[in-house]
């Protein structure tokens, strides 16, 4: 007995010491665990040690508007440290075209040290800080220096510890956030799931903390808005590229484009 409870203290030391930004808040909640959905029958996953099956690398390697749109309906999940696992319904993001896209972080074919996970292969996260506060999400997609931003979510699992997770971050609201404020942003997304610096250069196919499953219900063409994206200022004419898609209906979507819709239902 005096072994195991060395053994318990060693790993309890081991998860404290874990670079995830809000942890500590994380300690003062219960463990209630969620529901465990049974993604449909699909060629891109395959079943692992993981409770659950995850996009595999034939996925993510496509061109950066299809892996965009590809994406939405899907599932992100981040397992914490903890065990618990937070699960969020990808309802919007914005395509990143690489060298010729003057929004992109890219653009020209530069890659820096910040950039690198843009270069790299299909599937690789690519975190980066802005403001020198918040962090946004990016997956590296075919192309060279392409990548998707991952805007927002609609939160499934967790969202206890996601409302915690929100509140320990800095800035974050100090009121009780209602469902659809959780993830409705590519900021407050990594805010509510724990994403960092830490989390760039990860591979979403191997990784034990971060993955992605194949979402029950794919959504069609008629239930995707394609619109100009959020934010990047004056870019000439890729301003208004319709590079952003989003779920049409979805609360949990950042920013609606009413005139787009008006003219889908019209």
């Amino acid at each position: 007995m005096p072994r195991k409870r060395k053994l318990l203290s060693q790993l309890s030391a081991l998860q404290s010491n874990t670079s995830f930004p809000q942890i500590d808040a994380l300690e003062k909640l219960n463990t209630t665990p969620g529901a465990d959905p049974s993604p449909k029958s699909s060629k891109y996953f395959v079943i692992e040690k993981k409770n659950s099956p995850q996009l595999q690398a034939d996925f993510f390697n496509q061109p950066c508007v299809s892996l965009a749109k590809s994406f939405l309906g899907q599932i992100l999940v981040r397992k914490l440290p903890d065990g618990r696992e937070l699960w969020g319904r990808i309802v919007e993001t914005e395509a990143y075209l690489g060298g010729e896209d003057e929004a992109s972080h890219s653009k020209g074919g530069k890659q820096t040290q910040r950039n690198a996970a843009m270069f790299m292969k299909p599937g690789t996260l690519y975190v980066y800080q802005i403001y020198g506060i918040y962090y946004c999400m990016n997956v590296s997609s075919q192309g060279e220096g392409a990548a998707v931003l991952l805007r927002s979510l609609e939160p499934l699992q967790g969202l206890d510890a996601m409302r915690e997770l929100r509140r320990a971050s800095r800035k974050a609201p100090t009121k009780l956030l209602k469902d659809w404020q959780l993830c409705n942003g590519p900021s407050k997304l990594c805010q509510a799931f724990g994403i960092d610096k830490a989390f760039d250069q990860r591979d979403l196919t191997q990784d034990a903390a971060i993955w992605i499953v194949p979402g029950q219900d794919p959504p069609g063409e008629q239930d995707v808005v394609a619109t100009t994206r959020i934010g990047i200022g004056n870019r000439g004419e890729w301003a208004e590229k319709p590079l952003r898609f989003y779920l049409r209906g979805n609360k949990f979507v950042s920013v609606v484009d009413k005139k787009i819709e008006r003219e889908m239902a019209a």
